[in-house]
């Protein structure tokens, strides 16, 4: 791998092809299933996926309805007419010998998607500021700048199969079960200026995608996939570079902002050098982190597109579009900022719980648990108790659910049990050690906490009186600690609580042991 040397001479100009496979049961243009878990090659396929003579496409309108939400989700411009394209092109893992795609009226376009960034807002170019001016950027409630991606179209095509290159032998393989399925391919604007803004910007059009329930968009089994054309250009400068360099098929957020990074460190090099980058495809080499050139990069015209005859032009009427637009879910950006809001949490956790959109949920219907406690039950910090669920949602529950490969809706652990475990832990009527130890039972079987702690015996002794007379016993049978403890020796005293804790089986509630010792020492 050639190391590139950080260089201010030249800026990025960054702009991606995103391919998301839609959820629909069938593919895009025939009734064979769309399976992405699917294992087996060759399966998932029918006469049209394979392209038999005779056989003719007709049009998924799950599909459509779908890629018209992610749209709107994006703030895009739907016409009433939009048609399907052929693409010709050699896809040696599409039968056909083209694709079935869309090119002059895609069903989205001119749309955007503002992400949160940080930085000082002067640093980010005087292009931006005049965006600042136009209203495109601003403030955020997390303390970052807002800024603001064009989108500049959302298309609907088939996706292709998969070529299969078998170590050693000499051929490959076709596997045609992802070929046809329905893909929506969002293209931005040139408008991203570093590796951070890009996996910024795609971790936010993965949560809406997922949000409004038109993908898993899980880059680990191709559901998503994400190509950056990366250029350089001089700071100040307003016109693109004659040449761009695209990377393939990346499958990670952070593959993504290495592969860019290293290609703006490249190309830096090259125009330093007097050189100019050529216009290629490269695909990245996560193992040696480092692009490597494919080929030579097709323009439009190379595709020779047509109408499709076969395909029906499509017709959105202003009915149908509101319709879709009330049935637009909370978005992400809607659900950060009211978490931040109503919950007071800390950016990072309101953060990582909006990227994991079953955990969201769940945490919300936690907390509705805990406002029915509220109504039930005097003394309790609610505040306090919601970001202690959002701790025990981030930390302990997801590591079980991810060790398990489950959602929080499909463990053992409902919402209403989760709040009364945090209710029991501010009542003092369980430790948190205790609680490790009730949660654990809750995860592997269910059940109640209160009566897995009556099960277990967990229930914390918060009695002065018994605690008290605990106390008196381990300070008779301490004299040195104690001694030592009057002498100045703090930590005689944690071990005084130690021995406390101890003669209580792990059971005493350590504040009341600390205030009572104190007072028994200083007394």
């Amino acid at each position: 791998m050639k190391n590139f040397e950080p260089s201010n001479e030249y800026k990025p100009v960054i702009g991606f092809e995103i391919h998301v496979e839609l959820a629909t049961k069938s593919k895009m243009f025939s009734p064979a299933p769309f399976n992405p878990d699917e294992t087996n090659p060759n399966t998932n396929i029918d006469e049209i996926v394979t392209a038999q003579p005779g056989t003719l496409p007709v049009a998924n309108k799950e599909a459509i309805r779908l890629a018209a939400l992610v749209g709107l989700a994006l703030n895009c411009q739907i016409d009433e007419w939009s048609k399907f394209d052929r693409k010709h092109y050699f896809y040696p893992d599409l039968p056909k010998g083209y694709q079935i795609s869309q090119y002059d009226q895609p069903i989205s376009k001119n749309g955007y998607l503002d992400i949160e960034i940080l930085g000082d807002i002067s640093d980010v170019g005087a292009d931006l500021i005049r965006q600042s001016e136009e209203g495109k950027m601003g403030s955020s409630p997390t303390g970052k700048h807002i800024k603001r991606i064009g989108i500049t179209r959302a298309h609907l095509e088939e996706d292709a199969g998969k070529n299969v290159h078998p170590d050693g032998l000499p051929y490959s393989l076709v596997d045609y079960n992802r070929a046809g399925c329905a893909l929506l391919e969002i293209v931005t604007e040139p408008e991203i200026e570093s590796g951070e803004e890009a996996r910024v910007f795609l971790q936010e059009l993965r949560n809406i995608v997922r949000y409004v329930g038109a993908s898993s968009a899980d880059m680990e089994k191709g559901t998503m996939r994400v190509e950056p054309n990366i250029s350089v250009r001089k700071p100040g400068e307003t016109t693109l570079p004659k040449y761009k360099v695209e990377v393939k098929n990346i499958n990670s957020f952070k593959f993504a902002e290495a592969a860019i990074n290293y290609e703006i460190a490249r190309q830096t090099e090259i125009l330093k050098e007097g050189g100019i980058p050529k216009q290629v495809t490269m695909g990245w080499n996560e193992k040696q982190g480092v692009t490597v050139e494919q080929r030579s990069k097709e323009e439009a015209n190379d595709y020779r597109y047509f109408p499709d005859p076969d395909l029906p032009v499509l017709q959105f009427t202003q009915e149908y579009l509101s319709e879709l637009k009330r049935s637009l879910p909370e978005l992400p950006s809607q659900k950060r900022k009211r978490f931040l809001e109503e919950y007071g949490l800390p950016a990072i956790d309101v953060e990582n719980l909006i990227n994991w959109k079953e955990m969201a949920c769940y945490f919300e219907e936690v907390v509705s648990e805990i406002d029915e406690w509220m109504t039930q039950e005097q003394g309790l910090d609610r505040n306090q108790l919601i970001k202690s669920a959002a701790n025990w949602c981030l930390q302990d529950f997801s590591a079980l659910l991810n060790g398990s490969g489950m959602n929080p809706q499909e463990s053992n652990v409902v919402a209403e049990n989760l709040a009364e475990l945090m209710k029991l832990i501010q009542q003092g009527k369980i430790s948190s050690s205790a609680a490790k130890q009730v949660f654990k039972v809750m995860f592997e079987k269910g059940g109640e906490p209160s009566s897995i702690v009556e099960d277990l015996g967990l229930h914390q002794v918060s009695d002065e009186g018994a605690i008290s007379s605990v106390i008196d016993k381990v300070v008779a049978d301490n004299p040195k600690a104690v001694a030592d403890f009057k002498a100045g020796a703090e930590k005689s005293f944690g071990f005084l609580v130690g021995q406390a804790m101890k003669e209580l089986k792990g059971k005493g509630n350590p504040s009341v042991i600390n205030d009572l010792l104190r007072k028994k020492m200083q007394g």
